[in-house]
């Protein structure tokens, strides 16, 4: 979440508000060797173990408030088609081409092991946790076999390598192309073009099938007939944003409106990630654009876009360890929002997360948050306000003539839309969530000097005119929160006595794949909604109806020792409180 989903997700939802066009795809990577590890850990087949974890995710992403146009899975017929012709295009022209290979396998199951599954030492600079693709401490692509006392991260046994023909990705064919466009990326984050200009260094051809009876067939003679291989993730994976896209245009029955998207030259790529996922979205998904340009079925002879930015977050730890399921140090969504409220965990990804640096977790730094600034700041602040105009008007009071303090603080609000606009649009939304909190500050302080609750006994006018100037710089407020607080900036817009959604609920619907098969889609009718990206015109005598709290405050105490005593029960035994 900290890297792909409440980023995009801000992104998305500020640039619906500002009337743009937006289309957010993405979608569960289902095929592969972790899909298939998974499936013989859990007694269950690959297929059934990508429907379970599908609708388990979709769910969470729906739960977090994650407004996608289309989130989908890459095990339906659109996908795999759309991977054929990738896939069969970049071979036809010697872009993909056979070598032979040492391939990693389970002595415990006889399937091959995934490069991700494999840990040892990194021949490169040492570190002793490095992956079978990529070490995360000097950044370097890896292959199992280089790696220094390889063992499994299943059950710790050294991989068997045996030698087996397999189909590569031409990686140093793109070499001079790749480091041309990536030198010209200077809006990317200096930390992803300086990590994407160092991968093309070493840059070699990379390995696109695997020994697997799991995943999308290989549409090559030879190949195809063979029902033990199968084309692997550096395609098929990030091939899904492209069929993702296809399948949107389908859903909507228009099935060539994808093409806007994809082939025209105005239309902006944003991918959001976590670091370790750099190298897919800057060397080896844009070489494979590149090398398929006009050509194959869905080309029809106009080129495919390359990626505008890449935003790529740091490493988020938590309470000073690296995430890792199976040492039990993790966080699930659904078991987060069983307990918390879903913008509680969206404000302090926002606000604290890795966005260009490495940051950690902390129950204390979360709950401290909560209270110090959504409840204490922006909470008070609606609270307060919203109290005093039910109780002494019940409605939106009739303001009187502005003074100088109520001018000069919503020409100050209404000139947040810029300036917090501006930050969302440069993908720094730390800095976009600051802004919008200190305009919150600085209208609580305006509330405390004009005092409405005490002047209201001697000049009714004049507190019905603070209290006015008070909601309409709420109301400005409530709309520059939506990208990173969705649900409560919907309650605030019912509370101020509007209708209509300005951030409404996302929905499942099924979809008909057209050969007797259908999935489950995560989806939304955006459309509708009524927010804008602009300063409130709240119309006096507008009918409030009786507050409520936006947040929950916390119990610093509670929250710490339940959560690390959790921790500590799932498997981080040496888990300390910090702070």
């Amino acid at each position: 979440m900290a890297g792909f989903g409440v980023p995009a997700d801000v992104f998305a939802r500020y640039h619906r508000l500002r009337g743009n066009h937006v289309l957010m795809v993405s979608g569960t990577d289902e095929h592969g060797t972790p899909v298939m590890v998974a499936a013989d850990k859990e007694g269950r087949t690959p297929a059934e173990t990508a429907d379970f974890y599908n609708q388990l995710i979709r769910e969470d992403l729906r739960d977090l408030g994650l407004s996608y146009d289309l989130f989908t899975r890459t095990t339906t017929a659109n996908h795999h088609r759309v991977v054929r012709d990738v896939f069969s295009t970049l071979w036809e022209k010697g872009l993909i081409v056979e070598q032979t290979m040492l391939v990693a396998f389970s002595p415990s199951t006889g399937h091959t092991l995934p490069d991700r599954y494999i840990e040892g030492t990194c021949p490169i600079c040492g570190f002793g946790e490095a992956r079978g693709d990529q070490c995360d401490n000097c950044g370097n692509q890896l292959d199992p076999v280089d790696l220094i006392e390889p063992r499994s991260k299943i059950d710790g046994a050294t991989p068997q390598f045996r030698e087996t023909e397999h189909l590569f990705l031409d990686l140093p064919a793109f070499k001079d192309r790749l480091r041309h466009w990536i030198e010209r990326q200077r809006h990317w984050r200096p930390n992803v073009r300086n990590f994407s200009l160092g991968l093309l260094d070493d840059l070699r051809p990379r390995s696109v099938t695997r020994d697997l009876d799991w995943g999308v067939r290989i549409p090559v003679p030879r190949y195809a007939e063979d029902e033990n291989k199968r084309i692997y993730v550096w395609i098929d994976a990030v091939v899904g944003y492209l069929s993702a896209a296809v399948e949107w245009a389908a859903n909507q029955g228009a099935p060539e409106l994808w093409r806007e998207w994809w082939q025209d030259p105005q239309a902006r790529h944003f991918y959001f990630m976590g670091k370790d996922n750099i190298v897919f979205h800057t060397v080896i998904w844009p070489g494979e654009l590149i090398g398929y340009d006009t050509g194959g079925e869905l080309g029809a002879g106009k080129p495919l876009g390359l990626p505008f930015n890449v935003v790529a977050s740091e490493f988020l730890t938590q309470e000073g360890k690296q995430f890792s399921t199976s040492r039990g140090v993790a966080i699930n969504v659904r078991d987060f929002l069983s307990r918390y409220d879903p913008d509680a965990l969206r404000y302090y990804l926002a606000a604290a997360g890795p966005e260009t640096h490495d940051t950690d977790f902390t129950w204390a730094e979360f709950v401290r948050r909560n209270n110090d600034e959504l409840v204490a700041n922006w909470g008070n602040l609606v609270n307060r306000t919203l109290t005093n105009a039910y109780r002494n008007f019940g409605v939106v009071p009739q303001p009187g003539p502005f003074s100088v303090d109520d001018r000069t603080l919503l020409e100050a609000v209404e000139a947040g839309f810029e300036a917090v606009g501006e930050q969302i649009e440069a993908a720094r939304f730390r800095a976009a969530l600051a802004e919008a909190m200190r305009l919150a500050g600085r209208t609580n302080q305006y509330l405390s000097d004009q005092a409405p609750w005490t002047v209201i006994a001697s000049d009714r006018e004049r507190a019905a005119t603070a209290l006015y100037v008070t909601l309409r710089a709420i109301d400005c407020l409530k709309v520059m929160f939506t990208p990173f607080l969705p649900f409560t900036s919907q309650t605030l817009h019912e509370l101020l006595g509007y209708e209509g959604y300005l951030a409404g609920p996302l929905e499942f619907r099924e979809v008909n794949e057209g050969d007797g098969r259908s999935h489950t889609v995560l989806t939304g009718d955006y459309a509708s909604w009524v927010g804008r990206w602009r300063p409130s015109e709240l119309p006096a005598g507008q009918s409030l109806p009786e507050p409520r709290p936006l947040f929950r405050k916390l119990d610093p105490e509670q929250v710490v020792d339940e959560e690390l005593a959790r921790m500590r029960a799932a498997g981080g035994d040496d888990a300390t409180t910090h702070g």
